[in-house]
C-alpha cells in the first residue's frame, strides 16, 4: 500500500499520577501542564480489553504508551491493553476492520485513508510539529536553504507523487525548481549508507530517530527541517493516535480512558525523559540504549512543544495540510473537520 511505504521507512530511519510528572531536577517547568490541569482521569465503565497497534517496531514515538502500560495507568483506567505490531495488516486497515481499537498513524497517510472512506478519527497529536527533514552528508553538501536541494539526487521511498509534491513546493518557495528526474527510488535501503556511498545526495529522515542515530555514530548531517519552513509546506501531525468513529459512538468511556491514560504516559516522557527512556528500554531491551536516551531527550521538547497540553490538535493544521494534499493532487476535495477531535484529552485549555 503506497501510503504506508513512506511510513515504514520513516520509522525505520526514525486517578492521581502514580509517577510524579513535576519539573525535572527540581527546577521550574515553564511549559503548560501536559495534562491540561487534570488531577482526575477517565475510567472505562467496565473492565475492557483493547488492542493497540503500533505503526512499526517500538521506538521513541511510542514511549508514552509504554510508560502508561508500565506504570499502571491503563490498568487504573480499567483497561487491559495488548500492544501489537503491524504485519500484512496496517493500523488504518486494522481499525477500519474492527481488529484493533487504537493505533498509530501519520496525518499525511491517514488523511488519504480518511478521504477514501476508512473509519478513522485522530484523537491526539503524539508530536506537535513535523520533526522530519531533508538530509545530506555535511562533508559533501551544506544545506542552508531549500534551493540548495534543486540539483541534487534524492533517494526516495517509492511514493513519488507525495515526495515530489513536498520537494517541488519547498524549493519553489525559495525561488528554485525541483527536477523530478533527480528522484531515485531506493525503497527500504539504508539511506545513510547510500549517502556515504555517494549513490544519492540527500534523503528524507526523521531527525528524532535517524538523525540522532547518525550523529551518535559520528556522521554529521546537514538538514533542511520542515518545521522551519511552515510558510512553504504547512505543518502536519506526525504521528497521531487513531481510533474509529464507531468506537467513539459506542464506547466513548473507553476512548476517554485510553486517551487520558496515554496522556499521563506522555506527561512522564515530557517531564522525565530519562525515566521514560528507561521504561521503554525495559520493555524493549533490544533497542539501542544510547539512541533511545538521546532521542527521548530530544522528543521531550517536541511531544507538546508550545501546545497548551499534550495531544492538542487544531482545525488550522488539519485544514491547511489537507488543502496542500488536494492542491498537489494527492487526494480529491475532502473536509477533515470530522477527522479529528480534542474532546477526549484530559483537563481544560483556553480557546478550545
Amino acid at each position: 500500500m503506497l501510503r504506508r511505504t513512506i511510513l515504514l521507512l520513516f520509522v525505520l530511519m526514525f486517578g492521581t499520577l502514580a509517577w510524579p510528572v513535576g519539573a525535572q531536577d527540581g527546577g521550574e517547568d515553564e511549559r503548560p501542564d501536559p495534562l491540561g490541569g487534570a488531577t482526575e482521569f477517565a475510567v472505562a465503565n467496565e473492565r475492557t480489553s483493547v488492542t493497540f497497534m503500533l505503526d512499526w517496531a517500538p521506538n521513541t514515538n511510542h514511549t508514552g504508551f509504554y510508560v502508561a502500560q508500565a506504570l499502571g495507568y491503563y490498568d487504573e483506567a480499567n483497561l487491559d491493553v495488548e500492544f501489537i505490531e503491524p504485519t500484512d495488516l496496517l493500523p488504518e486497515q486494522a481499525l477500519d476492520a474492527g481488529l484493533a481499537e487504537f493505533g498509530v498513524g501519520f496525518q499525511d497517510f491517514s488523511t488519504p485513508a480518511m478521504a477514501e472512506g476508512l473509519d478513522l478519527v485522530s484523537v491526539a497529536a503524539i508530536i506537535q510539529y513535523n520533526t522530519s527533514g531533508f538530509s545530506a552528508l555535511a562533508e559533501r553538501h551544506q544545506l542552508t536553504r531549500p534551493r540548495d536541494l534543486e540539483n541534487l539526487r534524492y533517494g526516495g521511498f517509492g511514493v513519488p507523487d507525495l515526495e515530489n509534491a513536498f520537494l517541488r513546493t519547498l524549493i519553489a518557495c525559495d525561488e528554485g525548481t525541483w527536477n523530478e528526474d533527480n528522484y531515485i527510488d531506493v525503497g527500504f535501503a539504508d539511506v545513510i549508507e547510500l549517502l556515504e556511498r555517494d549513490q544519492i545526495d540527500f534523503s528524507w529522515i526523521f531527525y528524532g530517530w535517524q538523525g540522532i542515530d547518525a550523529e551518535l555514530k559520528g556522521k554529521e548531517l546537514s538538514t533542511i527541517m520542515l518545521m522551519d519552513y511552515q510558510d512553504c509546506v504547512p505543518n502536519y501531525y506526525t504521528p497521531i493516535l487513531l481510533t474509529t468513529r464507531e468506537l467513539i459512538e459506542e464506547r466513548p468511556d473507553v476512548v476517554a480512558a485510553f486517551v487520558q491514560a496515554t496522556a499521563r504516559g506522555f506527561a512522564v516522557a515530557i517531564q522525565d525523559p530519562e525515566r521514560a527512556a528507561e521504561i521503554l528500554l525495559e520493555a524493549v531491551p533490544e533497542l539501542d540504549a544510547d539512541l533511545v536516551k538521546a532521542s527521548a531527550l530530544y522528543l521531550s521538547e517536541q511531544y507538546q512543544a508550545d501546545a497548551p497540553r499534550w495531544g492538542q490538535q487544531t482545525e488550522e493544521t488539519w485544514q491547511n495540510f489537507t488543502a496542500f494534499l488536494v492542491e498537489n493532487g494527492i487526494i480529491e476535495a475532502f473536509d477533515p473537520s470530522n477527522s479529528w477531535t480534542n474532546e477526549f484529552l484530559p483537563g481544560v485549555v483556553e480557546n478550545e
